[in-house]
């Protein structure tokens, strides 16, 4: 890697992202719905490429669904572009104003962050979602993808800005680094470049990132979720809850780790993960009690549970089971080995719910349903840019509204400070 070049054309995108402001809203929707056009008219060229990263990874690792593309998840990625250019931007909007008393007119307006760095793994859609989140709020993007998805990336960066180009916009408000792991501390340390960096990966990722950045980071990704199953349950609903929250798609951050069960339903174990056995071949990996209830009850792997099958995130088909006799309990196990990202309750008990919504610390807790939604479309926000945990300026689902700052415009008539 030449790191000299890096440097330089980071500069080149700080440069760049000075003529986004002069870009009218309509015209960034149009830039989307030519780029969602050009994704179904290359698709097959997007599987080619796609198909020479999958050749490098092992069918088996939990990251190859993850940088899986074909023709379903383009069309699908083709259309949460028009949905973020149907979205109604943020920028230039009116937060707050008044009048003091001096006379001088004060307006908070959201303004875009500026340069944004995102550094993401194994996943050739968020190179996308990346581009028309960023584009939409009128921030300049560093797209940092891994080696795994090099090819997908350099596909999709050629799309992106082709896109650019047929709306006379410089291309270079979109930059794919180096899918070197070298060009990463240059990306985190451009203190003059980039405005922010948000990694959005596996957990060492995320510590890399936030131990070795030198700019601001909002850190996303990394989820370890549980789903308490209490007394007063549904049967019916927790079965398909806990079916669908492990297994809809077991490679993402919103996927059930941990089932939580109070041990009024040991007796009914079995039937609750019956699917999951059998249809799935799901490993659970069980206390004592629920290894008793489940011991030649279940039709797929059984193991006893180690300290270390607790907070952690699985990301295959394979989950824990802890036992409680209490929502106090529960929620102290969530406590103990959650990492803030998505929490369930399956519960009938409204008093029982409420404690569980209001003790619970994550960024999305849910009450019978499936922390699967845990997504910016599900939530209606088009694309995302990740599921922020952590508290400072986003929380959840980052999409528009997320990648814009504020900045105070003061209008006088001649006033002086006494």
């Amino acid at each position: 890697m030449d790191e000299a070049k890096l440097k330089q054309d980071l500069r080149t995108v700080r440069e760049a992202a000075r003529g986004l402001a002069a870009i009218e809203d309509q015209q960034t929707q149009a830039v989307l719905h030519t780029l969602a056009d050009s994704l179904l008219e290359n698709t097959a060229a997007l599987i080619e490429a796609n198909a020479k990263d999958l050749a490098r990874m092992d069918p088996a690792d939990p990251k190859y669904d993850r940088l899986l593309l074909n023709e379903e998840r383009i069309a699908a990625i083709a259309g949460d572009l028009r949905q973020v250019a149907a979205l109604e931007s943020p920028i230039g909007r009116i937060l707050e104003s008044r009048t003091l008393e001096n006379g001088l007119r004060l307006e908070k307006r959201s303004v875009p962050m500026g340069v944004i760095a995102v550094i993401y793994e194994s996943r050739p859609n968020v190179t996308f979602d990346v581009f028309a989140l960023c584009f939409r709020t009128r921030n300049a993007c560093v797209l940092k993808g891994s080696r795994d998805a090099a090819d997908s990336n350099r596909a999709a960066i050629a799309l992106i800005h082709n896109a650019l180009r047929s709306h006379g916009i410089n291309p270079d408000i979109a930059f794919l680094a180096p899918a070197d792991r070298a060009a990463l501390p240059v990306v985190l340390q451009a203190v003059e470049e980039i405005d922010l960096a948000i990694p959005r990966g596996s957990r060492g990722l995320i510590d890399f990132v936030r131990d070795h950045a030198r700019i601001p980071v909002i850190e996303t990704g990394a989820g370890i979720v549980h789903t308490y199953v209490d007394e007063s349950a549904d049967f019916d609903k927790a079965r398909a809850i806990v079916t669908n929250a492990k297994a809809r798609r077991v490679s993402v951050c919103n996927a059930l780790d941990t089932l939580v069960l109070h041990q009024a339903w040991l007796p009914r174990l079995p039937e609750l993960l019956a699917e999951l056995g059998e249809s799935f071949d799901t490993t659970v990996y069980a206390d004592d009690q629920s290894f008793a209830a489940l011991d030649g009850h279940y039709a797929a792997t059984l193991e006893q549970a180690e300290e270390a099958h607790y907070g952690q995130e699985f990301l295959s088909y394979a989950m824990s089971i802890r036992t409680v006799d209490s929502l106090a309990e529960a929620l102290d196990h969530i406590h103990d080995h959650s990492s803030r990202h998505s929490e369930a309750i399956v519960a009938e008990d409204p008093d029982v719910i409420e404690a569980f919504l209001n003790g619970v610390d994550a960024a999305a807790v849910y009450a019978n349903a499936s922390t699967a939604f845990t997504d910016g479309g599900q939530f209606g926000m088009g694309a995302e840019i990740g599921i922020s945990t952590q508290k400072l300026h986003a929380r959840g689902p980052m999409a528009l509204p997320e990648l814009t700052s504020y900045k105070w415009v003061v209008r006088g008539s001649g006033q002086t400070r006494p």
